[in-house]
């Protein structure tokens, strides 16, 4: 029997690498995507290291063209996609009248029209498996400071919501895990435990939004 697949997007050190690993444990090899080859590298040795199957695939999730050739590539190489989670995050810090157009539409191609790319492009190679984006409290909680990552993960909550509605009918799940804190190791909000969260809602798919924060454990 063949293993199955997860893709992870946005693999950095903390929620991506933690994830891949968690889906690895459970017997799947991992696609790990990001921009720095060279981190990517160093990920698919310490998950190597583990005894895990892993491939690393440079892309950058602005670009159409690369997320298209990427996730091609990926089908060929394994057989299957069962599991994409988008973790990819561009978070320019500013206040609405302080950032420029061109640091917010940045951003925006990273934390939304990446996600929908990645979502348009992975479907049609998926039979069954779940569709997985990395939500933020700020999407319900906007912070000035932060304006731009809160345009972004408002509008990715909502995409995961449209997504879900699009694909109920198909072997496809859909959700968002709206991480209610700041990602750091030794606390709730730990990689590790977040990594847990996102794949039990690979497992479970039951609920189109997870809220991940101390007052909902």
């Amino acid at each position: 029997m063949s293993m199955k697949t997860a893709v992870i997007i946005g693999a950095g050190p903390g929620i991506g690498l933690h994830t891949a690993e968690r889906f690895a444990k459970n017997g799947y090899q991992v696609a790990l995507l990001a921009r720095n080859a060279d981190r990517l590298m160093d990920y698919e040795k310490q998950l190597a290291k583990k005894g895990y199957k892993a491939k690393r695939f440079e892309v950058d999730t602005r670009s159409e063209e690369d997320l298209k050739l990427v996730m091609d590539q990926i089908y060929d190489t394994f057989g299957s996609i069962d599991a994409v989670v988008y973790n990819a995050m561009a978070a320019t810090p500013g206040r609405p009248t302080t950032l420029s157009s061109a640091d917010v539409i940045r951003d925006f191609e990273v934390n939304v029209l990446g996600a929908l790319m990645s979502a348009r492009f992975a479907a049609p190679l998926m039979n069954t498996g779940s569709i997985l984006l990395t939500g933020g409290g700020l999407a319900l909680y906007p912070s000035a400071d932060y304006a731009s990552l809160a345009i972004g993960k408002a509008a990715l909550r909502n995409l995961a919501y449209s997504l879900h509605e699009e694909l109920a009918d198909s072997s496809i799940y859909v959700g968002t895990l709206t991480i209610k804190g700041f990602v750091q190791e030794g606390t709730y909000f730990a990689p590790d435990r977040i990594a847990e969260a996102l794949y039990d809602m690979h497992v479970q798919q039951t609920e189109v939004e997870r809220m991940y924060g101390e007052d909902h454990a």
